[in-house]
């Protein structure tokens, strides 16, 4: 289920180069340039990590890289936010924890 807006009323046509990113094993498509939450999101991929105290589900909360909610592995370094970082074709993500979401 990938839920863009690729015509707009105002923007016109949005034609943009698709790419692959790997999401905790399974490819999903992306527009090159967007972010990496917007990515997953577009796949209907909400949660992103679970909080280490209490396990509680994480994902886009403040979309401009302040809170840290967002942060994925991404071709194995932590820590990466994925409201301000943009998507590589063959991009591996992962959850945070480590567990398949």
């Amino acid at each position: 289920m990938m839920v863009r807006i690729n015509e707009h009323p105002i923007l016109g046509k949005q034609e943009k180069k698709t790419v692959t990113l790997t999401y905790n094993g399974v490819d999903y498509e992306a527009n090159e340039g967007e972010s990496i939450a917007a990515a997953l999101l577009a796949n209907g991929i909400r949660i992103l990590r679970y909080s280490e105290k209490g396990h509680e589900p994480r994902g886009i909360y403040c979309g401009i890289g302040h809170c840290y909610e967002c942060r994925v592995n991404v071709d194995g370094d932590r820590s990466v936010r994925a409201c301000i970082t943009s998507v590589k074709d063959g991009m591996r993500v992962r959850a945070q924890s480590g567990e398949i979401l």
